[in-house]
């Protein structure tokens, strides 16, 4: 039973880490992404004379790029540490201390949906802006090729802006959709390790039917031995009184 405890507190301790370790990067990730289309050349805002960005464009694009990919990699991780938690709780044999077990590690789940939901919808509106100022990129210098023609180069922007909206829109259902299945991998999860449980004891309980089976036999032939004693006994003293009697 220590040694149990002993895994899930140190199940819990590994939880509390990473979970502190995704709070500080998304706090640092929230901030890059909230000055991203503020520094760098004219792709990216204008910069007045007296303006120095901080960093340029292919500094930031790739600290984006690494801190995005460190994220993930503490999400799947502290995913796993909660399918280990959800995996021991689905076997701890008490009821009240699996309950205990239970709020525990959906506590901890929520958790985890809300840094997967929050960096998602952080990354989400990043790439939405490098999608649109590539768009506009690739506009201008349309634009800038064609000197004549400016209705059509109207046009096309609009084009352009109206997929670049169609875009968005697809990305905020795929991050919707990757919530919903991140939730409905927990969900089964749970439902796995409930369903281990209940063979568990399942089995159990038909391994202790034989038992009692067997302990119900002997109890029953012990007591029809005992009423064929009882027999026999009242039947030799009826002979005896009856002879006594006769003689």
């Amino acid at each position: 039973m220590s040694g149990s405890s002993n895994y899930w507190e140190d199940l819990r301790r590994q939880a509390r880490r990473l979970e502190n370790q995704l709070d500080q990067k998304l706090v640092s990730f929230s901030k890059l992404c909230a000055g991203y289309g503020s520094s760098g050349d004219g792709r990216r805002g204008k910069l007045t004379d007296t303006t120095t960005p901080l960093l340029n464009n292919s500094t930031q694009d790739r600290i984006f790029d690494t801190m995005s990919a460190e994220i993930e990699q503490l999400l799947v991780g502290l995913a796993a540490v909660n399918d280990k938690m959800a995996e021991y709780t689905s076997n701890c044999g008490a009821a009240s201390l699996n309950t205990a077990l239970v709020h525990t590690l959906q506590r901890h789940r929520d958790i985890v949906q809300d840094y997967t939901r929050e960096f998602h919808k952080t990354k989400g509106n990043v790439l939405a802006i490098r999608e649109r100022e590539e768009l506009l990129g690739s506009v201008r210098k349309d634009m800038e090729t064609y000197d004549s023609g400016s209705a059509v180069n109207d046009r096309r922007l609009e084009l352009f802006l109206t997929e670049h909206e169609h875009l968005r829109s697809s990305d905020r259902l795929m991050d919707d959709a990757i919530v919903i299945a991140m939730a409905t991998r927990e969900n089964i999860t749970s439902q796995r390790g409930v369903l281990k449980s209940i063979r568990g004891k399942v089995n159990t309980f038909s391994n202790d039917f034989p038992a009692i089976n067997s302990l119900i036999r002997r109890i029953n032939l012990r007591k029809r031995r005992d009423s064929l004693i009882l027999g026999g006994v009242m039947g030799v003293c009826t002979i005896l009184l009856l002879l006594y009697a006769l003689r």
